[in-house]
């Protein structure tokens, strides 16, 4: 209200769809053919028996075309009640050439009043109401055409025969086309949800569930007490997984998905020991980022170094959009942490950065017991979504990957690739770094 108030309109919505080429084709179809038709009678009029029956047909029709000209430009517009009273002009004007013109002429083969401007009323019925309501149109100018030549001559019937065919094969096309927009409009929606549980499940995983683990660690090291808080933190770990995994995490409602902004990623928390089992080290300073959004990847990864962890990196500033930047560094940390979870407190990891012309590589490489095969897949079964969302979910939301390496006893190695801005999806690279 208050902008109409100030003389501003609202912004218009804009509608989407397949139907709406079709329905500015079949405008400019009309509109070419009427005035097609309107020469067509100009040069035929000394011969009509009754010229003026056909001037003043051509002018109901030019002055109806006028009137409702943009009827046919959207579905709303476009109504049942304009179809049958635009088909009536169609029908009117074929059944009044036998009253205006010559019965020589007609049996000739002269083309009736409103010609091949026919088609168009019979193509707005099938584009709105798909083949069946261009079905019962077409027949509707069958019969019309039938009467006016008084016999089923070959040409009458090819015409008949052509304007039945192309109105239901469009109708049909139409329908097929609004069956397939229907399908992608829920498949995406289907995406945006998944998505979004993706995500929740993800900071979930970094945060509950590895808080309720170590509850569950500490608990039953300490004994007493304590043991049967780690006891209960165990069955919340094993049943919040579970809802995880079996995707019933969604967020508050409908408007909280439309209304949410992500926060800014928190600085990822180092798997570098500080002597005491089970304890992670925060970083001592995060990259704060450039005037242009764009961040050192090198700053974040940094603080991960440490009496475990060896850190190389490139002599050049390596830069990302911040938040792309922020998401590697929190899938670098998940990889840390289970570095120290899986190969032992023993184990030493090394994080190497190369800053590559499309795309940042990032691999995180240990020397632990390595991976047995087929245990990723069965750990994502069984809810342990570290790998599946902290690490693998996250880089495929950058439009980048993450391979998995591991020989048994020689240790495993991540290699996340992250591509720049607009580049191509960075692929996996098969060979293992020293």
């Amino acid at each position: 209200m208050a902008a109409r108030r100030h003389g501003k309109r609202p912004p218009k919505a804009l509608r989407m769809s397949v139907e709406l080429p079709l329905w500015r084709a079949i405008t400019g179809y009309r509109i070419l053919t009427l005035v097609y038709t309107l020469c067509q009678v100009a040069f035929s009029y000394r011969h009509y028996e009754h010229p003026l029956g056909a001037v003043a047909y051509m002018g109901a029709l030019t002055v109806w075309m006028a009137l409702t000209w943009r009827r046919t430009t959207s579905p709303e517009r476009c109504t049942r009640q304009f179809l049958i009273v635009d088909l009536g002009f169609a029908v009117g004007g074929i059944l009044l050439t036998s009253l205006v013109d010559s019965h020589a002429r007609i049996m000739g083969g002269a083309p009736t009043l409103p010609s091949i401007w026919t088609a168009g009323a019979v193509l707005g019925f099938a584009i709105k109401g798909g083949w069946r309501w261009a079905a019962v149109a077409s027949s509707a100018v069958a019969v019309a055409n039938l009467v006016e030549r008084e016999q089923l001559a070959r040409d009458t019937l090819r015409n008949v025969v052509l304007v039945w065919v192309a109105g239901v094969a469009i109708g049909y096309v139409v329908e097929v086309a609004r069956a397939s927009e229907r399908t992608l409009a829920r498949a995406l929606q289907i995406e945006a949800a998944t998505r979004e549980r993706e995500r929740l499940a993800r900071d979930i995983h970094d945060s509950v569930l590895q808080v309720l683990a170590m509850v569950q660690r500490r608990g039953t090291a300490i004994g007493g007490e304590a043991a049967e808080l780690g006891r209960m933190a165990g069955e919340q770990e094993v049943a919040l997984r579970t809802l995880v995994a079996g995707g019933l995490v969604r967020p508050a409602g409908a408007a909280a998905v439309a209304s949410y902004v992500p926060a800014p990623a928190p600085a990822p928390v180092t798997a570098a020991h500080d002597g005491t089992a089970g304890t992670a080290v925060a970083p001592a300073r995060s990259a704060p980022p450039a005037a242009d959004g764009s961040c050192d990847v090198r700053a974040l990864l940094a603080p991960f170094a440490g009496a475990g962890v060896t850190f190389s990196e490139p002599g050049a500033p390596v830069e990302l959009p911040a938040a792309a930047a922020a998401e590697l560094a929190a899938a670098v940390s998940a990889a840390l942490d289970n570095v120290r979870v899986h190969a032992g407190d023993g184990a030493h990891a090394w994080i190497l950065v190369e800053d590559e012309p499309h795309a940042v590589i990032v691999t995180v490489r240990d020397d632990g017991p390595g991976i047995p095969e087929g245990r990723l897949a069965d750990a994502e079964r069984e809810g342990r979504l570290g790998v599946a969302l902290s690490i693998r979910g996250r880089l495929r939301d950058l439009g980048g990957s993450a391979a998995w390496i591991s020989v048994t006893g020689q240790g495993t190695e991540v290699e996340l690739t992250v591509p720049k801005g607009t580049a191509p999806e960075g692929g996996k690279r098969g060979k293992s770094r020293a």
